[in-house]
């Protein structure tokens, strides 16, 4: 359950790999001063600290211990977190990947995902008119489980999962035809992608290829044509060279600084029990950023 609002001072973190130029800090430490309340946010960098993903139960329990309100979680850690937790909302226990925890009164950590409203209220403002029959997901690890729910629940029509952990995209589409129905999702590997972005209409791109720390192109640009759309969910930095290749060509296309925004605002509502500002949160980001408000 949320933090009780009747408090004025939070102690939140983030846990995962490479996120020094994460955004999350300012976004949150700026939305709660503006609301007359005071915000730490801390960074917990496994590469920082020189241990790997499995570590992640270790350090949700020091956080707790040390009397941290919450946390978020990224990459790689969003689905490794799952056996360390008290219990789940129901959503975070359908996807299988968790990127927020709430301590509660009792000191459960409880475990909710905040990234499937985050990029469904990200693409329907940056994509609204797109086409949707047939869809194409590269990734599918905690990310990659979320937003492909947000497709689908966006109305998709088909949508297939391609990872080069072929078990891992069939396992996430055969839990996706489970709860959207038979016939919604299925699974390739990447050699597959020249087949599938020929007949598709987008693509959502949801692995971290293209952060800071990963720099590069997910898949040979010549793949790309002008009539497909490209959905990022990496927004550190804002124009990846995925979306770089794409918008030479006239692509429509969406950054990750949407999703990243709106599930900060989710979070924030959980960290805290109060609603946030969504506008003044995006604009804060814009500036942050250095990007258009609209984008």
């Amino acid at each position: 359950m949320p933090v009780s609002p009747s408090q004025d001072s939070y102690l939140v973190g983030l846990i995962g790999a490479g996120i020094g130029p994460s955004l999350s800090p300012a976004l949150h430490e700026a939305e709660a001063g503006r609301q007359g309340l005071r915000c730490l946010y801390r960074l917990i960098d496994i590469d920082v600290l020189g241990v790997g993903p499995e570590a992640v139960g270790d350090l949700v329990r020091a956080a707790r211990d040390l009397g941290f309100d919450g946390l978020n979680i990224t990459h790689p850690c969003k689905q490794l977190v799952l056996g360390h937790l008290d219990g789940l909302s129901p959503q975070a226990e359908a996807l299988g990947a968790v990127n927020t925890v709430v301590f509660d009164e009792n000191g459960r950590a409880i475990g909710h995902n905040t990234d499937v409203t985050g990029f469904a209220a990200s693409f329907a403002r940056g994509l609204p008119d797109a086409p949707m029959e047939r869809v194409v997901q590269l990734g599918a690890g905690g990310a990659g489980a979320a937003v492909a729910h947000a497709t689908l629940t966006l109305g998709a029509g088909h949508l297939t999962v391609v990872d080069a952990l072929t078990d891992r995209a069939t396992d996430l589409a055969a839990s996706l035809s489970r709860h959207f129905g038979a016939g919604r999702a299925s699974a390739a590997g990447p050699d597959a992608l020249p087949g599938l972005l020929a007949g598709a209409d987008g693509i959502v791109h949801a692995t971290p290829t293209g952060m800071a720390a990963h720099p590069g192109l997910p898949f040979p640009a010549g793949l790309l044509r002008p009539d497909l759309w490209v959905a990022e969910v990496v927004y550190r930095p804002l124009e990846t060279e995925l979306l770089r290749a794409a918008r030479a060509l006239g692509c429509a296309t969406l950054d990750g600084g949407g999703m990243a925004v709106f599930q900060a605002v989710d979070a924030f509502r959980l960290f805290t029990g109060r609603e946030p500002d969504s506008a003044r949160m995006l604009a804060h980001f814009a500036e942050l950023a250095g990007a258009p408000a609209h984008r």
